[in-house]
């Protein structure tokens, strides 16, 4: 998902209860140990299969920052590069796993006009076999048209 060769996203083109375009990212080991490496977090859970199957959890799995980048990177694509993120708020559920795609929707939920800019506020989930892995908002701005 690319927002690179579409036009400009503009809030007056925008509507409450509007869907974001879904995003399929594919899970795979080396998106989880890439992702908690960058993360400086070390916990065996994010790259030792045995460690983790031994915590009681199905596989290794990622890590919240993880997510967080991953939710950021659905909204930034959508938006474009002259959005600003504001406020990112999620909570996690089931783990992602090798194997599971994460399957990314959107609603946006409100649309404020504020001065020269709007603020959009985006309703974020993200999904696996396992159900809800990562549901929340966002909030944006975008510069007035």
């Amino acid at each position: 998902m690319s927002n690179e060769t579409r036009h400009p996203l503009r809030a007056s083109d925008l509507a409450v209860g509007d869907s974001l375009p879904p995003f399929d990212l594919p899970v795979t080991s080396t998106v989880i140990v890439a992702g908690a490496i960058a993360t400086r977090d070390f916990m065996p859970v994010h790259h030792d299969r045995d460690y983790a199957q031994a915590q009681g959890a199905p596989d290794i799995f990622m890590n919240i920052l993880t997510t967080n980048g991953y939710v950021s990177r659905y909204i930034s694509d959508w938006a474009g590069p002259e959005s600003m993120q504001r406020k990112i708020s999620i909570k996690l559920g089931g783990p992602a796993v090798p194997g599971q795609a994460l399957k990314f929707t959107g609603q946006i939920i409100s649309i404020n006009r504020e001065s020269d800019e709007y603020t959009i506020e985006v309703s974020v989930q993200a999904r696996n076999d396992f159900g809800d892995h990562a549901t929340g908002t966002v909030v944006l701005t975008l510069a007035g048209d």
